[in-house]
This record gives C-alpha cells, sequence and structure tokens, in this order.
C-alpha cells in the first residue's frame, strides 16, 4: 500500500496493521524489525475485520464483538512484535472503526476497555476532539490526542469522510503550512477555517496517502526548522 521502509525512516511511531484490514504475521514482523532498527515506536493498528475493504467499511458489530476484535488484534501484534524483537506501546483504531468510534461512546469505551483490559500501560492513541478521548481517561489509560495532516475537518471537529472533495489532502506545501497553524494556534482547523482547541500529541500521515513519503519528509523538516522537537508519544 505504500513505501514502509522509507516512512519508517521520518515517524516516530508507526501503526502496524494487525491483519484484519491488511497485513499478516510475516509482514508484521518484517515492519516490526525494520522498526526497531530505525529506533520507531510500533502500535497495534486495530480495525473491523475487512481485508477487501481495509477496514474503510462500518461493519455492523456489537461493543462485546468490537472488544473481542480489538483483544485479538492486540495479542497478535505483541506476539509478532516480540518475536521480531521489539514492542507494542500504543493501540489506535483504524478506518471505519475509529470514524465511528469518533462520534459513537459505545464504540470508543469499546476499544479502551478491550485496551485496559490487555495492558492498561498501554497508550490509546486518539482523534483528538472525538469520543475517543473521553472513553480512554475513563478507562484510566495514557491518552495521546492526534491531529491529522492529510485529512480535512468538518466544523464540528469530525474527520470529512473520504469520499467528500477535498477530505484527503495531498498538497505537501498546504499540509505543513496547515498542521504549523494547528501547533501554533494548539486546535483542529476545520475547512471553514474555525479553530477547535485541542491538545495536540501526534500528527498523522497516512502510509496509503498519495506522496506520502514526500509529505512525511517536509513536514518532518518543516516542523524541525520551526524548532520542534520530533519523538513518539508512546512510553519506552
Amino acid at each position: 500500500m505504500g513505501d514502509d521502509a522509507a516512512m519508517l525512516q521520518l515517524v516516530t511511531s508507526a501503526n502496524v496493521a494487525c491483519g484484519f484490514h491488511a497485513g499478516d504475521p510475516d509482514l508484521m514482523a518484517s515492519c516490526f524489525r525494520q522498526a526497531k532498527e530505525a529506533g520507531c515506536a510500533v502500535g497495534a493498528h486495530v480495525a473491523f475485520p475487512d481485508l477487501a475493504g481495509f477496514g474503510r467499511r462500518a461493519l455492523g458489530l456489537s461493543p462485546a464483538e468490537i472488544r473481542r476484535a480489538v483483544a485479538y488484534q492486540i495479542g497478535a501484534a505483541q506476539g509478532v512484535a516480540k518475536l521480531a524483537g521489539h514492542r507494542i506501546t500504543y493501540v489506535k483504531a483504524h478506518g471505519a472503526l475509529a470514524n465511528l468510534a469518533e462520534r459513537d461512546a459505545a464504540t470508543a469505551e469499546a476499544i479502551a476497555d478491550a485496551v485496559a483490559a490487555i495492558d492498561p500501560q498501554l497508550t490509546l492513541l486518539a482523534i483528538a476532539c472525538s469520543a475517543q478521548v473521553a472513553a480512554g481517561e475513563r478507562a484510566g489509560l495514557r491518552v495521546a490526542h492526534e491531529i491529522f495532516a492529510d485529512r480535512a475537518y468538518t466544523e464540528e471537529g469530525r474527520l470529512a469522510p473520504r469520499r467528500e472533495t477535498g477530505a484527503v489532502i495531498d498538497d505537501a506545501e498546504a499540509i505543513v503550512a496547515r498542521v504549523a497553524l494547528m501547533l501554533e494556534k494548539r486546535a483542529l482547523v476545520t475547512r471553514g477555517g474555525a479553530l477547535l482547541a485541542t491538545k495536540i500529541d501526534s500528527i498523522c500521515v497516512h502510509g496509503d496517502t498519495p506522496h506520502a513519503v514526500e509529505i512525511a519528509r517536509r513536514l518532518r523538516a518543516g516542523l524541525e526548522a520551526a524548532g520542534w522537537r520530533l519523538a513518539s508519544f508512546a512510553a519506552d
């Protein structure tokens, strides 16, 4: 789906698919080994069981089914990471599961509860200004607030649906400028230009976004030139 090897040289934390929407034991092991060599933290990127749709189709799972699916994927990631000499330090929901948990408290709580049950020391990487943040805090987890470099926000602070024009941003120059503004203002920037205050602990660049490596390279260079020190939000 993208140039993982190149991306791992640029990012500080890598969200690795656990087999439900992408990936398999061999791909996971390879990615974990490369991340370890690059000094990059790794997290379990959990999703609906939807390989055909890359996890971007909403499935009608109950909260109990979501808890079990998330726990299953975390366990798989932990096992393969240990075999590869690395360690899972955080969990992030992917695609349709993340979008649902962005606004639906029951889904957000199912994810957070599964993470806390497996290992309460894991960090929950949550979409900023979403139901995921409150759910993670209620579960007693360390929560990292994530903004998206390459996705547009609605006026309510939700991620714009991918089917809408302009929802995915692939202009590197525009991305660097918009992330700089969000960090300066400590806020999400909506499509209409509104600023919604939030903590910011992590900046996401999707590996399958067009020109993802170039975007990540230019974004990292821009942040470092502005004096930001980049490091993983996850505990070692």
